[in-house]
């Protein structure tokens, strides 16, 4: 199992469709899975049709999701974009700038780090210490 975290706290799964692998593309019902190591260019042509893209993190220390995250917002992704793996609380706040929507994160994780360790940093717009600069 799994828990969904979002800027309001912890959640359930809500995705009911099949999500497949990139490989299986052709097969989705508007749903991917991304692995860290996919080239976000592989879903040009296709972003309109998809409603969830689950990116997926193989360690908290691996940040190439984070790059995957921004190049599909930057290629026009519009729709949900999740997180999936042992992201921690603390990494919230830049999931969230990046375009991740929300993070899947495995039930021992959620355990180790409650919810209010999450909805701490659900206030990820106002500790932008970028935005502050360019002000």
């Amino acid at each position: 199992m799994s828990v969904i975290v979002t800027d309001t706290g912890f959640q359930g799964e809500d995705w009911n469709a099949p999500i497949v692998a990139l490989a299986e593309i052709a097969d989705h019902k508007g749903a991917v899975d991304l692995a860290h190591t996919d080239d976000p260019a592989a879903l040009a042509g296709q972003l309109d049709d998809l409603h969830l893209i689950r990116v997926a993190f193989p360690a908290f220390n691996d940040g190439r999701a984070f790059t995957i995250a921004r190049r599909l917002r930057m290629m026009g992704y519009t729709g949900r974009l999740r997180a999936k793996g042992p992201v921690i609380a603390d990494q919230y706040a830049m999931a969230r700038r990046v375009g991740f929507d929300e993070v899947e994160i495995p039930d021992d994780l959620a355990a180790r780090q409650p919810a209010e360790q999450w909805a701490f940093r659900a206030d990820w717009k106002a500790h932008d210490y970028q935005a502050k600069l360019r002000a």
